[in-house]
């Protein structure tokens, strides 16, 4: 896994600045517990799930970015605001009814986005404790 020192070598910038309102929102619809992260709980869902687009190629990061742009413009066209300031409940159903699309890539677009963020909260070693992960790299001898 990449450390932060090696992330921002490897990512110009950070991966998620051009569209950190709306991933947060997004990750708080898809998490909803994520909306009582504070300013380093985001910092450490952000930067897991830039390490794993990251590890993408540069086409499939650009893809993932985009669709997250997409979200947004389907927020404006539809409530007339950007995802990040709908309530969550709305966020909710308009992801929803993406997930439900019968376009297939508009789906998978939605579980992948998903995955990003629930990732990048039960990731962090807060988030493991939250829902009583106990795994240790020693092995079962580490839990007794």
């Amino acid at each position: 896994m990449l450390g932060p020192d090696t992330l921002a070598r490897t990512v110009p910038g950070h991966l998620l600045d051009p569209v950190r309102p709306t991933f947060r929102a997004l990750a708080e619809a898809f998490v909803p517990d994520a909306a009582s992260l504070d300013a380093r709980g985001w910092e450490e869902l952000e930067r897991i799930a830039a390490e794993a687009i990251a590890a993408r190629p540069p086409a499939m990061q650009r893809q993932v970015l985009l669709f997250v742009r997409v979200l947004n413009g389907l927020s404006l066209l539809r409530h007339l605001r950007p995802l990040h300031r709908l309530d969550r409940a709305r966020r909710t159903r308009l992801l929803e009814a993406v997930g439900r699309s019968p376009v297939l890539l508009l789906r998978r677009g939605v579980w992948g986005l998903r995955t990003l963020a629930m990732m990048g909260y039960y990731a962090r070693p807060e988030g493991q404790a939250a829902v009583g992960y106990r795994a240790h790299p020693s092995g079962w001898e580490a839990r007794t």
